[in-house]
């Protein structure tokens, strides 16, 4: 094999320095995620600027950039923490957070790429321990589940405030209590239910109690009222009247006109 000229090896050499320094140079930012650009010789971390955004960049061969998802991401915890009278509950919680991408600079510089371990799930856990702390078993087994998430956001919202990163929400999956206590409080529930279906069954049965009482007073009323109307000129009116229907009844044969005992005519024969 001949040799290669020697005016091609400076090219070749200045080719193969070209070839690595572009690979150094250059990065690619997928979707969902963003960099943070580390100047060796320029200060450290860039802080007062923007990340670099999705796409191809390029960038000076001894600088480094950080790759970080800013996307909306995902930690599933199972927890065991105590209740106000000491017993152990077990919680699972799913939480929602993203990076704070405009302070995504600082969040590298001051917290660094295991923040999730070193700020997200300690925050979590400790929140998770103050507001089950506040509370007795029983009363976690009948509080709303989304009023303890929402002391669980409040209270890990306000110890990752300034930490550069934001929790969107915590979902509380489960929440399981000791067995004993568990079987304990379903006893108690349903005795309550039981107590509170009897004492229903005795107040429907009171008001239908004053419902017919109420019902005879009104009737009893109204005939008082009827029998202070009825004068004996209105009975004989009223006498008369069924007389004459009568009278033009098909059954009726034969009419006797005359007084009965109370002044009204007599009618005889029939069918």
């Amino acid at each position: 094999m001949e040799k290669l000229p020697k005016s091609i090896v400076p090219i070749i050499i200045v080719v193969i320095i070209g070839i690595i320094f572009i690979s150094n140079s250059t990065v690619n930012i997928s979707s969902g995620e963003a960099g943070v650009l580390f100047k060796r010789f320029g200060g450290g971390v860039v802080t007062d600027e923007p990340p670099l955004s999705e796409g191809f960049h390029i960038v000076a061969p001894w600088n480094d950039v950080f790759v970080y998802e800013v996307r909306q991401q995902t930690i599933d915890e199972k927890m065991t923490v105590l209740s106000s009278n000491g017993l152990d509950i077990k919680l699972d919680a799913t939480i929602w957070f993203e990076p704070d991408y405009d302070r995504l600079g600082l969040l590298h510089k001051e917290r660094g790429e295991d923040y999730i371990r070193r700020l997200i799930q300690p925050a979590v856990r400790s929140a998770t321990r103050t507001v089950v702390g506040r509370y007795k078993p029983e009363e976690l087994y009948a509080q709303k589940r989304e009023s303890i998430q929402k002391e669980m956001y409040e209270e890990t919202e306000q110890l990752l405030r300034d930490q550069y990163v934001l929790v969107n929400r915590i979902l509380v999956r489960d929440v399981s209590l000791p067995p004993t206590i568990k079987t304990a409080i379903e006893r108690k529930l349903k005795q309550e239910q039981e107590s509170l279906e009897y004492q229903y069954r005795l107040e429907k049965a009171e008001k239908e109690k004053q419902r017919q009482r109420i019902e005879a007073e009104g009737k009893a009323a109204a005939n008082e009222i009827l029998s202070a109307s009825l004068t004996d000129k209105i009975l004989r009116e009223k006498g008369i009247q069924a007389t004459l229907e009568l009278s033009n009844s098909s059954n009726s044969k034969v009419i006797v006109i005359g007084s009965g005992d109370e002044g009204l005519p007599v009618i005889l024969g029939n069918n």
